[in-house]
């Protein structure tokens, strides 16, 4: 049992987060999953619909896998350098980091991303990039994953990116198993990336 904390703040992206939840939380035996903000509550997300968060960061719970989303919110959480500093402990101590869309930019601020490869939304991939000089961004990519780390393109990518984590840890068949009670297409080619030449990144 590994246990996931996906981070919620004000304005982060439904999808980001519930694509990913819905399959690991499909895995009940293999993934325990808890929502987690600064403040313990109800979080609004980009779409308006609010999130509970069960956990705060003040907690001090370590997750097996730290799971950060993007959204608008993104962009105030770059000067919170409280959030920054939880984002970096917990992920130095997490078995695996995931990111999907502009969550990676939270991630580079927090210096995880650093000397690593790593891609983001491409709609907002200049400005991501920005947030981490450091980085070596990967501008066509559905996901990326190098070593523990593993980032998404945006929104809808984190799911296919989710399916290629549980096929790392668990095997093909699940990763399928879910895809299918899901009645989701995998898009299993991390390289196929057609949203980076809608851009003009490629």
């Amino acid at each position: 049992m590994r246990t996931i904390g996906a981070l919620i703040f004000p304005g982060f992206e439904l999808l980001d987060l519930f694509g990913p939840m819905e399959m690991f939380g499909h895995l009940a035996d293999d993934f325990d999953l808890t929502l987690v903000a600064q403040d313990r509550g109800a979080v609004r997300s980009a779409q308006k619909l609010a999130a509970v968060a069960e956990a705060g960061t003040g907690d001090g719970t370590q997750y097996d896998i730290l799971f950060v989303p993007g959204g608008p919110g993104v962009r105030p959480g770059l000067n919170n350098t409280d959030l920054l500093d939880w984002i970096a402990r917990t992920a130095q101590q997490a078995e695996y980091v995931l990111s999907v869309c502009t969550g990676s930019a939270l991630l580079a601020k927090a210096g995880v991303l650093d000397g690593r490869r790593a891609t983001s939304n491409k709609a907002a991939f200049d400005w991501v990039v920005s947030q981490g000089p450091d980085v070596d961004w990967q501008r066509q990519a559905r996901w990326v994953q190098d070593g523990r780390l593993f980032t998404s393109s945006g929104v809808s990518a984190g799911m296919d990116m989710t399916l290629a984590v549980i096929e790392h840890l668990h095997g093909t068949e699940q990763a399928e198993d879910v895809a299918l009670i899901c009645e989701y297409e995998w898009h299993r080619d991390a390289a196929r990336d057609p949203f980076a030449l809608a851009h003009g990144l490629v």
